[in-house]
């Protein structure tokens, strides 16, 4: 079991993250808590807006600003990165940009979330393309299973890098190396990994990925982002607004040529307090550094899965090097799932259900103390 390094004497648990003062909260891979510095920016927006109007905030240069703490979290190119309102919007962005053929075909595993599902189930009706999906094995989507569904009709692979019922962490590099040898493209769901687990496109060989920030980044619901790699820019079709075109602030001069950067896919007005709020939350994961958040929380996660086993209960999550996360998926011996959610909630504990298994996803924030009380009530 891994031993859980410090937190710097300098960051303040308590202040950054207020919730640790009302409740056990282990369901990061849900709806997280914002971090303070995250609601303190919002709520100077919101002060700025209302008694200036849009005249001091600057806000769209420091949306840039946000964008570019994105870009160096997944190791992309700012001008690789768009705002999305959610995952499913950079997903969609793919499905339905991209220039289709009867017979392609799109591989996912068979538990994926449904944001990474329906967008390829809508394709294979519009245009005949083809949806493989490569079946869970014990909690697991072996690499050699996705692989091995791989034919010469194959034009991209799409899977989550964490899977959210589970917690199995994807290959993604093997993956990745895979495909770009091949001319596959690869598309992937990174919100149960960005803010917790090391992200990165250019190793990865990542050509898509889409990723909502109100989870592991601790930031508002409705702002994530899509990265596009710069040689694929211009082979998605973006939707079209009066945004995304190179003269978008010369209103009258109507010059339909679009961005050459990513965004091309901003087609209007932005999601500003969202932008904001996920930036400084991304500040906040930045200052802590993501190999101490990776470090604690498979550090967390390990104590946890040590203490069910004690109890009996069955860890359907992997914890094979690699292939961990900080989803804890399991089941209890005797007791009913449902009531046991909603008694631990009685007791301020935040754990969730899904698809027949408990889960448990704890922060960095998050103590060994934490963990041992939730386990105790369980």
């Amino acid at each position: 079991m891994r031993t859980l390094s410090p937190l710097s004497p300098s960051f303040d648990v308590d202040r950054e993250f207020p919730i640790v003062k009302h409740w056990l909260f282990f369901n990061h891979a849900a709806v997280a808590p914002l971090t303070a510095q995250a609601a303190t920016v919002i709520e100077r927006y919101a002060k700025e807006a209302r008694e200036d109007a849009y005249l001091s905030g600057n806000w769209y240069g420091r949306a840039d600003t946000a964008r570019k703490l994105a870009a160096q979290m997944i190791n992309a190119h700012a001008d690789e990165l768009a705002f999305v309102k959610n995952t499913s919007e950079g997903i969609a962005f793919v499905a339905n940009g991209l220039d289709w053929k009867s017979g392609e075909e799109v591989i996912t595993s068979n538990v994926e979330y449904p944001a990474n599902i329906y967008p390829w189930m809508d394709i294979a009706q519009r245009f005949g393309v083809k949806h493989v999906m490569v079946a869970e094995r014990e909690g697991r989507v072996p690499t050699e299973d996705v692989l091995k569904a791989v034919t010469s009709r194959t034009r991209m692979i799409a899977l989550s890098h964490v899977q959210y019922a589970s917690g199995y962490r994807s290959d993604l590099a093997t993956i990745g190396s895979f495909c770009r040898e091949r001319g596959i493209l690869l598309c992937v769901d990174a919100i149960q990994s960005m803010g917790v687990l090391p992200v990165d496109v250019q190793s990865m060989k990542i050509d898509f990925l889409s990723a909502d920030g109100h989870k592991w980044m601790l930031a508002p619901e409705g702002c994530g982002i899509f990265y596009c790699r710069r040689e694929l820019l211009t082979s998605l079709r973006p939707e079209i607004g009066w945004l995304n075109v190179i003269n978008a602030a010369e209103y009258g001069n109507y010059d339909f040529t679009l961005r050459a950067d990513a965004k091309r896919f901003e087609c209007g007005s932005y999601n500003i307090p969202g932008i904001l709020g996920f930036g400084e939350s991304l500040r906040v994961l930045q200052s802590v550094g993501m190999d101490t958040i990776s470090q604690r929380v498979l550090a967390l996660t390990d104590q946890l899965c040590d203490g069910l086993k004690q109890k009996g209960c069955s860890i359907i999550s992997s914890r094979r090097p690699g292939e961990e996360s900080g989803i804890v998926a399991f089941t209890h011996p005797t007791r009913d799932h449902t009531e046991l959610v909603n008694e631990l909630k009685a007791k301020k504990i935040v754990i969730i259900q899904r698809e027949g298994r408990l889960r448990a996803s704890p922060h960095f924030y998050n103590s060994a103390e934490q963990v041992d009380q939730l386990l105790a009530n369980l």
